[in-house]
């Protein structure tokens, strides 16, 4: 029991193919006896197939703008993650 726990907690790295050849081996093979594990190493791993096969959407200005829009109308304030730059950090006193 304490191997499927262990098992189950690999199938995701299985459907990455993240996992080395043995260890992958040897989840194959426990997944002959339980036809539960086989499903889901099955479906996670098509999954992530089709999650990779699909092409990236292009996130441009615009749609950066139309998202920031629907955030404003919708009352939630954004909270940009970005840092303050740098160039904007000090203010000099302009003389003369």
């Amino acid at each position: 029991m304490k191997d499927l726990d262990l098992y189950g907690k690999l199938v995701d790295l299985y459907a990455g193919d993240e996992l080395p050849t043995e260890l992958r081996d040897e989840l194959e093979a426990a997944a002959y006896g339980n036809a539960e594990l086989s499903h889901e190493m099955a479906t996670l791993k098509r999954t992530v197939e089709l999650v990779r096969g699909t092409p990236r959407p292009d996130f441009t200005e615009e749609s950066f703008h139309r998202i920031l829009m629907r955030l404003y109308t919708r009352g939630v304030p954004p909270q940009p993650t970005a840092p303050t730059p740098s160039h904007l950090q000090y203010r000099l006193p302009i003389s003369g």
